[in-house]
């Protein structure tokens, strides 16, 4: 009985597996391929790792969904635009950064004592 559970939900992965190949199949399709290099930032390389890991598909395969659809779309398949952001928000975050850096900065460990300054 119990060497047949395992047996069974040993064929249950494999189906599960095979289903998901035959996705991938569908998918990417069977096709000649070409090996490209390119560089990119190793935290960016991190992040999407992860994230497409779960997703159940490697940078590869991410990497020609997206010029699959550049082709389909006959260009990027998003709109490529600067942020909406004022140069105000720029320049609060790089005055934060300055500020952050700064040794003679005051320091607060009590949000009170931060307000009541604020509020001279």
């Amino acid at each position: 009985m119990k060497t047949t559970m395992v047996n069974a939900l040993n064929m249950q992965g494999f189906a599960s597996k095979r289903l998901h190949m035959q996705a991938k199949r569908r998918i990417f399709g069977t096709m000649s391929t070409v090996a490209k290099n390119f560089r990119i930032d190793s935290e960016l390389n991190n992040q999407a790792s992860k994230l497409l890991e779960g997703l159940g598909l490697s940078m590869s395969q991410a990497i020609s969904m997206f010029l699959k659809q550049v082709v389909l779309h006959r260009g990027l398949p998003f709109e490529v635009k600067y942020p909406e952001h004022s140069g105000e928000l720029f320049e609060a975050i790089e005055e934060a950064k300055r500020l952050e850096a700064d040794p003679k900065t005051k320091r607060y460990t009590d949000m009170d004592e931060m307000w009541a300054d604020l509020d001279k």
